[in-house]
């Protein structure tokens, strides 16, 4: 099955109100296609695709396919109890998975840069973005946040550069074709599907495979047993980070108010050495690692420096990503989608330069199998606040059967002495919060599900 650009087809999207699948059906849209699909429930991100052209079902019944369609999209959330699944098997419709609709997309692009790795991806594809929309590349962009500086998640330009994430949850990134592609990190997450941190290895490496000779792999230095993912790739690979043994390396970190870093760059492509300094629009140490990704590919596809500093200082990250959301009652008000012990503790230390008297953190952990693989990590990660405030799971896909759940972190966060407490009720929060924070005080509401809405009810005050 090819997606021709050329050749507009009749594509339907089982979940098209998912950040992923919309941006994808935008896309479609902008190319000509005849877009429709459904969804639980009606949201901005379905409005926005209606106003450019899509049906939009909401509720997923049988009689929402026709026969007409000429392929069907469907999440890896989607069972095979699915009605609309069923009634497309029914009426034998070609079909794929998101990552294969994905993987087929991006070969209408002449240089697909996919953005890799356990943490950090939709921040650092949010700043190769960036910077290829100040030098005025015109990229096609899908990443899983939304950028401040355009609103969406998604930018629909000419047929170059397409940059995108690459989620390695279910090998998603195995049926994709890029051309560049960047390995952040490698550590142990989503063990509900792999086995352990050596199965989760052996799939960034398969994905590092999949470049092409002429391709370019950009991967952290800093990684373990680094010559085990690169060995046998076919193309040349670049690595970054803070020591001079990279390709490219920062010293010279500073940190401002408000904890955004600056430092100076230091690049070695090819014997072509030069030096820079470079300012962030984000938070933390964490980051400074993710723009030197971002410079690397940028400077190894030629764009100029001013464009790469310009964008970068500009950049202020995406929707959720140490988000300031506000001031209430002289509380600052943060917001972080922090959801993995390595995430949390990158988002404390970003906020120990951030300024405040105490650090009040609202924790929601993410999946019961991700708070059980790491239930002494994320105790050790929180301790750096001055008080934890633990609510209750938030399932997603799952379902409390495996033993663990928010007790049993703030049972071992109280053998440690943390300040911690659990309030189940998110209403009940935002009064301890008013209650209990004071001018000067900073408050982080942390976590991969919906704890984002006590930040903006707060903040509605």
């Amino acid at each position: 099955m090819e997606i021709n650009f050329n050749e507009p087809k009749h594509v339907y999207f089982i979940g098209i109100g998912g950040i992923s699948m919309s941006g994808l059906a935008s896309i479609l849209l902008k190319e000509g296609f005849t877009v429709s699909g459904s969804d639980a429930k009606e949201s901005d991100l379905t409005k926005k695709l209606e106003a450019e052209g899509a049906k939009v079902y909401y509720g997923q019944e049988i009689s929402h396919l026709t026969g007409d369609e000429d392929l069907v999209v469907y999440t890896a959330a989607i069972k095979e109890d699915n009605p609309e699944f069923i009634k497309m098997r029914e009426l034998n419709l070609p079909s794929l998975t998101r990552a294969d609709f994905l993987g087929l997309l991006m070969k209408n692009y002449k240089t697909p840069i996919a953005v890799s790795g356990t943490h950090g991806k939709t921040t650092t594809s949010t700043m190769i973005s960036e910077i290829f929309l100040k030098g005025n590349y015109d990229p096609t962009i899908t990443v899983g946040g939304v950028l401040n500086s355009i609103g969406q998640n998604i930018k629909v330009g000419g047929p170059d550069y397409f940059i995108f994430e690459a989620c390695e949850y279910t090998n998603s990134f195995l049926s994709f074709f890029p051309k560049i592609s960047v390995i952040l990190n490698i550590e142990e997450d989503h063990l509900d599907f792999f086995k352990d941190i050596n199965d989760i290895r052996a799939s960034f490496k398969r994905f590092a495979e999949l470049l092409p000779e002429d391709g370019l792999l950009v991967i952290n230095g800093e990684i373990p047993n680094l010559s085990e993912i690169v060995k046998d790739i076919r193309c040349p690979y670049l690595t970054y980070g803070f020591d001079e043994s990279n390709a490219i390396y920062a010293d010279n970190i500073s940190f401002d108010e408000l904890a955004h870093g600056s430092f100076t760059c230091h690049l070695d492509l090819d014997g072509e050495k030069e030096s820079f300094d470079v300012t962030l629009g984000v938070t933390g140490r964490h980051n400074i690692s993710n723009a030197l990704s971002a410079i690397l590919v940028a400077r190894f596809l030629g764009v100029p420096v001013p464009a790469i500093t310009d964008a970068l200082k500009e950049c202020t990250g995406s929707k959720r990503r140490f988000e300031k959301k506000g001031v209430v009652n002289g509380i600052t008000i943060i917001d972080d989608y922090a959801h993995h012990p390595t995430e949390i503790k990158a988002s404390l230390n970003a906020a120990k330069n951030y300024p405040h008297n105490k650090l009040y953190v609202v924790f929601q952990p993410h999946t019961y199998t991700r708070t059980k693989a790491f239930l002494p990590e994320f105790a050790e990660a929180l301790s750096l606040a001055d008080k934890v405030i633990l609510t209750d799971v938030y399932a997603a896909r799952e379902k409390d059967v495996y033993g663990c759940n928010t007790s049993n972190l703030y049972e071992l966060m109280k053998e440690k002495n943390c300040d911690v407490c659990y309030i189940k009720d998110f209403k009940e929060i935002e009064k301890y919060v008013l209650s209990n924070c004071t001018t000067g005080d900073l408050l982080i509401t942390m976590g991969a599900g919906d704890v984002v809405n006590i930040a903006d009810n707060l903040v509605r005050r």
